[in-house]
């Protein structure tokens, strides 16, 4: 094979930042050059690889994600060209920041190795960070930060230039992932038959060990090694977000982390000096995506892409899921990993485990950029243990987006050539799910659902149900305490009741 066309990973370099003063902490685009840099060191090419990269791209921020995160204190109006700057890069001729999503980082590996192999591109870096705990710490103590950027020039947007959510989603309070994920792991409870009580200790046991994981790793933010008990209680310092997750059961935003990734040809790896010992190979790759809107999904306790995407990744790299040594699971909340695992056939208990970093409720969840961390974290795993192999996954939105990549320090047998994601993705979108009514009236029952929490409490309740007809619909139920506090109860899958609307949104009574 042509040595100018095999992408080859290089580099790794991660950074979690514990600085308690907010004016000394480094803002995201410096801890990107920092773990730019340290990936570089990691080659053993050093600033001369920095100096060879054709790309820089970063992932895109949560400041510029979501609402919930925008930052007081600005940003850059071209944070690919703000990167370049800082680490010496300035002959990249290519500058990409993506668009949102937890399966980027994986994604524009995928991209980035299909340009390689085109003879595109010789050398790139993957990048992203997220400074979350130093911003909400500055606003707490009212001080004022500049991170201000006008570096000029362009770049190129990476990725689907799609919202996750719906108009009628939104109307209805459910736009965000804590709203989203609760609804399906209430779903996989009814699925499983477990009773709410039983279901609530299996994902304290689940995410126990991705805590332990954590608890044995520097970089994580959680290293309490918190116990099964602990994750799935509720209580003052582990209260409720929204039924059934606890805070220990989600998520870690507020963290300070970044990681890079540095790809390159083969040739380029060679010219450059780059040992052997040193290059981990992306062997197989997919990406597709599920119906794009949560209410349109044909279930809530299962994923159409998953399983298409990992067969297709494994199919690529010439292996089974018994010839993996090492995972890890995307895992936002339990019921991402427990989807994940149902596709894969993978059981919770494996024994090769299933994660490298602690995963993102204890690890941290720097925003669109978890599986740079996990793909790094991967890379060192699979040089240590040389010939062993790895399976990342990753999702983004709420089990809307999914990739997958298998490594290895062996080269590759055959040519990197993943299929074309559309042939995939046309098979997917034909997938049929149950028609979906905007406003909804009559005799219904629910198929899953939700309770939102605020620091004082519940705050209200998301419905997704069936009309008697079989048409699914979105609503609300009345905000009444003692109706909340029941639906966490007992178990309210199946429930039946009467939904009405109001001429926008709907309201769902149950029996």
């Amino acid at each position: 094979m042509d040595e100018t066309r095999i992408p080859v990973l290089v580099g790794c370099g991660q950074v979690s930042q514990r600085e308690a003063d907010p004016r000394a902490a480094l803002q995201p685009l410096d801890l990107m050059a920092q773990a730019a840099r340290q990936a570089a060191d990691d080659s053993g090419a050093g600033p001369a690889l920095l100096r060879a990269l054709d790309n820089v791209t970063v992932i895109r921020l949560f400041a510029d994600t979501s609402p919930r995160f925008a930052c007081p204190f600005g940003g850059s109006s071209n944070p690919p060209a703000s990167v370049a700057a800082r680490i010496g890069a300035a002959q990249a001729r290519q500058l990409a920041y993506t668009h949102p999503g937890g399966n980027m980082p994986q994604w524009c590996l995928n991209r980035l190795g299909e340009a390689i192999a085109r003879g595109e591109l010789q050398s790139a870096l993957v990048v992203g960070a997220e400074a979350l705990a130093t911003q909400k710490a500055a606003q707490r103590a009212k001080i004022a930060l500049d991170w201000r950027e006008v570096p000029g020039g362009t770049h190129e947007t990476w990725g689907v230039a799609r919202r996750g959510w719906s108009d009628l989603e939104e109307r209805h309070g459910a736009r965000a992932a804590i709203t989203m994920y609760p609804m399906f792991e209430n779903a996989i409870r009814g699925r499983l038959g477990r009773g709410i009580a039983e279901h609530q200790a299996a994902m304290g046991t689940l995410l126990a060990r991705f805590a332990a994981v954590a608890a044995a790793n520097p970089l994580a933010d959680r290293r309490a090694g918190y116990s099964a008990e602990q994750i799935a209680t509720p209580g003052s310092g582990n209260p409720t977000i929204a039924f059934p997750y606890t805070r220990l059961m989600s998520a870690n935003a507020y963290i300070d982390q970044g990681a890079a990734l540095i790809v390159t040809s083969l040739a380029q790896a060679r010219a450059l000096g780059i040992p052997a010992e040193r290059r981990v190979f992306l062997h197989g790759c997919a990406d597709a995506h599920d119906h794009w809107h949560v209410t349109e999904r044909r279930d809530f306790h299962s994923s159409a892409a998953m399983p298409e995407v990992f067969a297709q990744a494994l199919e690529m790299a010439g292996v089974t899921l018994a010839d993996l040594d090492v995972f890890d699971i995307y895992s936002c909340f339990a019921s991402a990993v427990e989807v994940a695992c149902s596709a894969l056939g993978l059981a919770e208990d494996d024994p090769r485990g299933l994660t490298v970093t602690g995963g993102l409720p204890y690890f941290g969840g720097p925003g669109n950029n978890y599986v740079t961390h996990s793909i790094a974290e991967m890379m060192q795993r699979l040089r240590a243990a040389p010939g062993r192999k790895g399976l990342v996954t990753a999702n983004g939105n709420y089990l809307t987006k999914h990739s997958a990549g298998v490594y290895s320090t062996e080269p590759p047998a055959r040519p990197f050539a993943p299929q074309d994601p559309a042939i995939l993705q046309a098979k997917l979108d034909a997938v049929p799910h149950p028609p979906l009514v905007e406003l909804a009236d009559g005799e219904a029952s629910i198929e899953t659902y939700t309770v939102v929490h605020d620091a004082r409490g519940p705050t209200g309740a998301v419905v997704i149900g069936r009309l008697a007809g079989g048409e699914r619909f979105i609503a609300n139920t009345p905000a009444d305490a003692a109706l909340l506090a029941e639906m966490q109860q007992q178990d309210f899958l199946g429930r039946a009741g009467r939904v009405r609307n109001d001429g926008e949104r709907n309201s769902f009574v149950p029996g």
